[in-house]
């Protein structure tokens, strides 16, 4: 049953043609008023299906921005206008200046995780599931890949024959998993299964039982026959897949794996944008939108 902030805000969002997109990330009672949930770029897909005039994406600015990219006919707002990403943070058109001066012979692959000017001066983006596949599909043997060195050593695993460059960036909650941590969830479950996000460290993808997206992971989840996991990624997922699958048992790799900028996101901000009184829209400038557009599509492309 929902709460009486949740009925209004599902009744507000039918008034006033409100598309509601919640990253899997975000806490339990956002995901209950949700229209669509999952990955980033799977939200940005299903609001550029969906009629709705105005589109709320509980989850961060870059994800607002891959929206509006894909989008543009419709109003993009972000509830939170703080909730940003450590990783996308991480590059920025100076420092992709620099470095495809440094790198020239490169092609240059951006992460999802970036925002919409970096997008503008990148050949193609990926998102976790499709990174290995586009990436062997690539005719250049060379790749700089930002800004995720994590996702990128997987990548350079499972492409032969490519030659990389990469910054030291990634997102600091999955890096900051260990093996010290691996060690100890498998000693405390030793039937669990280790599902882990390729945004961890190296060392810890390659303990792991399984190693996918966010989505990725909870489809293994419900494929399998197995009855407990160790999940290694954001620690909401472990709360989710609780309540999909009572019957079975989540640990979570770190309890520190908690990303404090979907956290902000709340059934109180929710309730802002629809009333009109809180909330950021999401304004893209249609040179930056159009270039930006044109390395998703490169992706699209690729498959």
């Amino acid at each position: 049953m929902l709460t009486d902030i949740q009925q209004r805000i599902v009744e507000l969002k039918k008034e006033k043609d409100f598309l509601i997109l919640a990253h899997c990330y975000q806490s339990h009672d956002i995901l209950e008023i949700a229209d669509f949930t999952g990955d980033s770029f799977g939200l940005a897909q299903q609001a550029e299906k969906c009629g709705n005039k105005n589109v709320m994406l509980c989850g961060v600015r870059f994800m607002c921005e891959t929206v509006k990219v894909l989008s543009p006919e419709k109003r993009v707002y972000l509830p939170e206008p703080d909730a940003g990403c450590p990783m996308a943070d991480q590059i920025d058109i100076p420092l992709l200046t620099k470095l495809k001066e440094q790198y020239p012979d490169h092609t240059v692959v951006c992460y999802i995780n970036t925002s919409a000017a970096v997008k503008t001066m990148c050949d193609v983006c990926v998102t976790s599931s499709s990174a290995v596949s586009i990436v062997n599909k690539l005719e250049s043997d060379k790749i700089l890949f930002v800004p995720d060195c994590n996702l990128g050593d997987y990548v350079k695993k499972r492409c032969p024959g490519k030659e990389f460059a990469f910054i030291k960036g990634g997102c600091p909650n999955h890096a900051a998993m260990s093996l010290f941590n691996v060690k100890t969830a498998r000693e405390l479950h030793p039937d669990a299964l280790l599902l882990v996000h390729p945004e961890c460290d190296p060392t810890v993808v390659e303990a792991a039982d399984y190693v996918g997206s966010t989505t990725g992971i909870m489809n293994y989840v419900a494929k399998s026959d197995c009855r407990e996991f160790i999940i290694g990624t954001e620690n909401s997922i472990v709360q989710h897949l609780g309540f999909d699958y009572p019957d079975r048992y989540f640990y979570p790799l770190s309890k520190n794996c908690i990303c404090p900028n979907m956290k902000l996101t709340t059934l109180r901000s929710v309730l802002d944008v629809l009333e009109g009184t809180g909330g950021e829209e999401i304004i893209l400038d249609e040179d930056t939108r159009v270039k930006a557009k044109r390395c998703i599509d490169v992706m699209l492309e690729l498959g």
